[in-house]
């Protein structure tokens, strides 16, 4: 049997729909044989999973996270990809959990960024001591800007991103292409623990480069919702683990194309499902 057919048989077997959402406005769904299709056309290929809860009483939490990474591994042998976010809620409450977690994920073959969520309740010294990276950090990955932010503390409280410094990386960002946002507690009080941000969606839609934004904390979505006057997609990756949420727990795929598309779609974890695209300039 060829191989290229066997996959592609397997990709439209499991695609549940897709839908492009275009940056001059309106949405259609699209094929899965067109996402397949794509692959051809992929400049950046990302995951994006969140809310392991390493270390939370009466769960599986090795076996998830083990899972989980595993899952990612083999997804990046059949599609390689450039890197990986695990947006937030790493550990469940104790600090001691930290390395223990970090070591789990170390396991992940692809380069991966983190983020700090309101489960991950240590200091700013002792994140960056662990990950070698500070709370709020951005990167560039091929020609694309990453930026994690922060909205938690030690305590666990749930806050808005550091303003200031999200506007200077924005700022600083404007010449790219594209800018991914990366936070886990949601910004715009769609959901029961969601907060409401005005300074943050209004920051967002003066930057029309801004091409999505992802979205932890709440395991019981796996969808978009789309933020401010400029509709920006906020897609949210359900969870890798803890004792609620979605029936399954998977990770978000983002293929940004050629021509400026963002494809997305959640695996679970080997069906792919909730299929998205957006257009953009």
């Amino acid at each position: 049997m060829d191989q290229n057919n066997s996959s592609r048989r397997s990709f439209l077997k499991n695609v549940s729909f897709a839908t492009a959402f275009f940056a001059v406005g309106g949405h259609q769904k699209i094929s899965a044989s067109t996402v397949f299709e794509n692959r051809s056309k992929v400049v950046l290929r990302f995951v994006v999973a969140s809310d392991a809860h390493y270390g939370q009483p009466g769960t599986a939490y090795d076996e998830m996270i083990e899972k989980i990474t595993g899952q990612i591994n083999s997804f990046h042998i059949e599609a390689p990809l450039d890197f990986c976010v695990i947006n937030g809620d790493i550990i469940h409450n104790e600090k001691h959990l930290l390395p223990l977690a970090k070591q789990k994920l170390d396991a992940l073959k692809p380069t991966y960024f983190v983020t700090r969520g309101n489960h991950d309740m240590v200091s700013t010294t002792f994140w960056n001591e662990v990950w070698g990276m500070p709370v709020n950090h951005s990167v560039k990955v091929k020609g694309h800007a990453i930026v994690l932010a922060d909205t938690s503390n030690e305590e666990g409280k749930y806050l808005s991103p550091d303003i200031q410094w999200l506007s200077g990386q924005l700022e600083a960002y404007k010449q790219q292409k594209h800018v991914l946002l990366f936070l886990h507690i949601p910004q715009k009080a769609w959901t029961a623990n969601s907060i409401n941000t005005p300074d943050f969606e209004s920051l967002v839609d003066k930057y029309p480069n801004v091409t999505a934004i992802f979205h932890g904390h709440e395991h019981d979505q796996d969808g978009v919702k789309l933020l401010g006057n400029r509709q920006t997609p906020c897609l949210f990756d359900a969870h890798m683990g803890g004792n609620w949420g979605t029936p399954y727990k998977g990770f978000r795929v983002v293929e940004i194309l050629k021509d400026g598309t963002l494809v997305s779609y959640m695996m679970n974890p080997t069906q792919k499902i909730n299929d998205y695209s957006r257009a953009t300039t």
